[in-house]
């Protein structure tokens, strides 16, 4: 008897099946997963395949030096976040400007006129306009008293920036209806003595004038040079009850572009180049044309360049070999609304900008895993293979699943990789990998929610989300209500949760729960079931997709709780049967590979 242990080393997890061979026949005894350590085919996952190996030996009631064999696949690093990166023009503007929105502004209307501190309200004259700044240090009594006074001298006072929560305070003390912004933390930033804009819409209604940059222009007599360049000012503002922007003096703040740049694909009989700008479309169409592709280079001094020169000189320092030899074998590009900051906002204002995110599959040679094989060898005192490619074990392990046969197509949803194969009735397997997957959707839902926090657009992307629309109701994502006999806690009230192990997560987002649910389905869509559609053109015996019948969703990813219904629906136009492939009848969509190694080693 042998017993022979399949490991598949994936972007984000280590999967383990063991299996005793004997009289020719494999018998499973246990499988083990674990969270891969460091990045795919680097000598960093030995300490990951150690501990997964010694769980599947625990589990199976066996010490790990009765494993004869450890097969391991062929792991292609992709280079997961670090491969990806939305690429965009980055265009930074003159103006200095508050995109504030408080719940709570005061007054009503559109004001003009040169800032002043309240303090100097004393000496301000006649014949001039004035939005006046209000300082934490002086309550909304004086400020209403000071600012009464001055109207009974004629002073012309515009609006207000008001630094505590006093907006609706002063306004229900003073004669004259004007905007009152509020809230303004950093007041002490403010350049005094400039042109200023105000503007407070009614309740339930949005600013009109600064939102738009022609209406920025005819506030601050811009040229169309300059109004060009309020774009970004105006965006940031839109949707806003309220917003402030002043005109900084020439210079303070300046203009610089950092182009996106332009992609050179290079594939085995043509070079083709293309704006990124172009977007994700165009740049996958021109993927197609080149196919297979042999490499990728962007253009020096842009955003795409410095990308591609970090991937591989993140691997090459990861691999020990030269930056020349690293190739990216893959891209799969995807339009994305990225959130920029506004240069010269004080309040943290951002505006959405049109870009293209990519995902980069990177191919190095077989050293790196043979450098794995050994250390794991080295640690374990275990003699360890390099056994076979991951999509190949993949259709191995998912023909495990009760009820397939072949011909057979899979479809490998992993972290990194979209990876599919396809066996014919005798035995004949294609595969291919595809750069995106799972990390390149958390990527997605982190940019267009502005999240900066990858951990939780991974916690976003897997479990539901609901609306606690009061202390006995929680509105679900499919718009069903959920009603409780006991109040719920207090810190969860008015909050999008997360239901996450029978407990409710709030989330400090300042999003509907439309809007998550929209952009996180709208990015599986994206990458899903975009590289599903696209691997399984590749591997289809004759390049038409309708003439694959059955397809199998394996890997981690296939156990997310839309991406199973987003595929199918996807795939039904091409009058496909997918479903989730249940290995060995237990497993679920996991273990595929590691079963595969196992099964492989018989033949």
């Amino acid at each position: 008897m042998k017993i022979i242990a399949g490991v598949d080393i994936g972007n984000s997890t280590t999967e383990v099946a063991l299996g005793a061979f004997i009289q020719g026949k494999i018998y499973f005894l246990s499988s083990a997963l674990t969270r891969t350590t460091g990045i795919k085919g680097t000598v960093d996952n030995v300490a990951g395949i150690k501990i997964a190996l010694e769980k599947a030996a625990v589990k199976a009631g066996r010490p790990l030096q009765d494993i004869s064999l450890v097969r391991l696949n062929e792991a292609a690093p992709v280079i997961g976040d670090l491969a990806m990166e939305t690429v965009t023009e980055t265009i930074i503007t003159e103006s200095t400007m508050i995109g504030h929105n408080p719940s709570t502004p005061g007054g009503l209307g559109l004001g003009v006129g040169i800032l002043r501190s309240i303090e100097d309200i004393d000496f301000l004259e006649a014949g001039e306009s004035y939005i006046l700044t209000v300082p934490k240090s002086v309550d909304f009594e004086t400020a209403a008293r000071r600012i009464e006074s001055a109207f009974s001298r004629n002073i012309d006072i515009r609006g207000l920036v008001v630094q505590n929560n006093d907006a609706v305070l002063i306004a229900n003390r003073i004669s004259k209806k004007i905007p009152i912004v509020d809230e303004v933390r950093d007041l002490h930033l403010l350049p005094l003595g400039v042109k200023a804009a105000v503007e407070v819409a009614e309740p339930g209604r949005v600013i009109e004038v600064l939102s738009d940059p022609y209406g920025i222009a005819g506030v601050f007599n811009l040229s169309p040079q300059e109004t060009k360049l309020v774009i970004p000012i105006a965006r940031a503002l839109i949707g806003n009850r309220s917003a402030v922007i002043l005109r900084t003096p020439k210079g303070d703040v300046t203009e610089r572009k950092i182009p996106a740049g332009k992609i050179q694909l290079q594939g085995r009989k043509n070079i083709i180049s293309i704006d990124i700008n172009e977007g994700a479309e165009k740049i996958m169409a021109a993927l197609k044309e080149v196919e297979p592709l042999l490499d990728a280079n962007g253009e020096p001094g842009t955003n795409v360049g410095g990308m591609t020169q970090r991937i591989r000189q993140v691997m090459a320092g990861l691999t020990g070999q030269k930056p020349e030899e690293i190739h990216i074998k893959d891209l799969l590009a995807v339009d994305v609304s990225i959130p920029q900051k506004v240069k010269g906002g004080i309040a943290g204002e951002f505006f959405m900008e049109s870009g293209v995110a990519l995902a980069a599959m990177v191919q190095t040679s077989r050293v790196p895993m043979d450098a794995v094989a050994r250390k794991l060898a080295e640690e374990t005192g275990l003699e360890v293979e390099i056994a076979g490619v991951e999509a190949n074990m993949a259709i191995l392990g998912a023909l495990t699943t009760p009820g397939t046969d072949k011909p057979l197509a899979i479809v490998d949803l992993g972290s990194g990789s979209t990876d599919a194969a396809i066996i014919t009735a005798d035995n004949q397997i294609t595969s291919v990998h595809c750069a995106g997957a799972g990390d390149m959707v958390n990527m997605l839902i982190n940019c267009e929610l502005g999240l900066n926090d990858m951990s939780l657009a991974e916690e976003i992307k897997i479990h539901p989300l609901a609306k606690v629309e009061n202390l006995f109701q929680l509105r679900m994502q499919d718009g069903s209500i959920q009603f409780f006999d006991k109040p719920l806690d207090p810190k969860v009230f008015g909050k999008l949760v997360l239901l996450k192990d029978g407990e409710m997560v709030p989330l400090e987002i300042n999003h509907s729960l439309e809007k998550v649910c929209h952009v996180r389905r709208k990015a599986k869509r994206k990458v899903f079931l975009e590289n599903t559609i696209r691997s399984l053109q590749k591997i289809s015996p004759t390049g038409n997709i309708r003439h694959i019948e059955y397809v199998v969703m394996v890997g981690g990813s296939a156990l997310d709780l839309e991406v199973a219904g987003i595929i199918a629906d996807g795939l039904n136009e091409f009058g496909i049967v997918v479903g989730k492939g249940n290995i060995r009848g237990q497993e679920g969509p996991r273990n595929a590979v590691a079963t595969g190694l196992v099964l492989s080693y018989s033949g």
